[in-house]
């Protein structure tokens, strides 16, 4: 075979050095794209949350009391009620068996505060009724925050040490968060579902006060679609600092 000549040569090698540029500016695209999805879901729940935090419901009753209601309705007495700081740091956690609600859910009679407190308990009732996704996520968390956690590690460790071996492992690693919210959607799509029909069926709500609470949990379930495609492009723009390094 004939010696490649330096023209042949220099057209062979611009092809690579055009894809290390390419990798560098996908690698930001996906930060700033990231960026975006997640801070417009944050923005539609803030502007969806605040609009029906004005709107109260016929009965009048809070948040604390509409949660009573569906726990007690499900016969689920070993959960307690909690008030907590914060906006929209409302949350159920199973270890300890409490309902975890922002002061101006517990407190408030809102269509906003009857939906975000339904839906902890739509959490609960999952527990109950033995729901297979919130039981693999409970059992996925301390996985993931492990890999979270060495992943990093492990990549900058083989950045410093030239290792490919180890790159590719943290970003195993750190991949696992896109599994967790893959299990996540489902578990929060169900627990939205299963809110809206405890409100209608313990007559809490009526049918037009429905579409409101329909709209307060899209909204939220919004911001879990931004999670789960804010760690797919994390996980490319590591992908793509990958190879990028590998060309150079």
């Amino acid at each position: 075979m004939a010696r490649p000549t330096t023209s042949t040569r220099r057209r062979w090698s611009m092809p690579s050095m055009e894809l290390s540029y390419y990798d560098g500016v996908w690698a930001y695209g996906c930060i700033i794209v990231a960026f975006l999805i997640v801070t417009l879901a944050q923005v539609i729940l803030r502007v969806v949350s605040a609009k029906y935090k004005k709107v109260d419901s016929n009965q009048g009753l809070t948040g604390e009391q509409v949660a009573r209601k569906i726990l007690q309705s499900n016969e689920i007495n070993d959960v307690k009620i909690v008030k907590i700081n914060g906006n929209l740091t409302d949350n159920f956690n199973n270890s300890n068996r409490t309902v975890s609600l922002s002061e101006d859910i517990y407190s408030g009679t809102s269509i906003a505060s009857l939906s975000v407190a339904a839906h902890e308990c739509g959490h609960v009732i999952q527990y109950k009724v033995g729901y297979k996704p919130i039981k693999l996520r409970n059992k996925m968390v301390k996985i993931v925050n492990f890999g979270n956690t060495i992943g990093y590690i492990i990549m900058g460790i083989g950045l410093l040490a030239s290792v490919t071996e180890l790159f590719i492992i943290g970003i195993i690693l750190l991949s696992l968060a896109v599994v967790f919210q893959l299990v996540t959607l489902p578990c929060e799509f169900n627990a939205s579902k299963r809110a809206n029909e405890e409100l209608l069926r313990l007559g809490l709500i009526d049918e037009s006060e429905s579409r409101g609470v329909k709209s307060m949990l899209k909204a939220a379930a919004f911001t879990y679609v931004a999670g789960l495609f804010n760690s797919i492009l994390q996980v490319l723009r590591l992908v793509f600092m990958y190879r990028n390094r590998r060309k150079k």
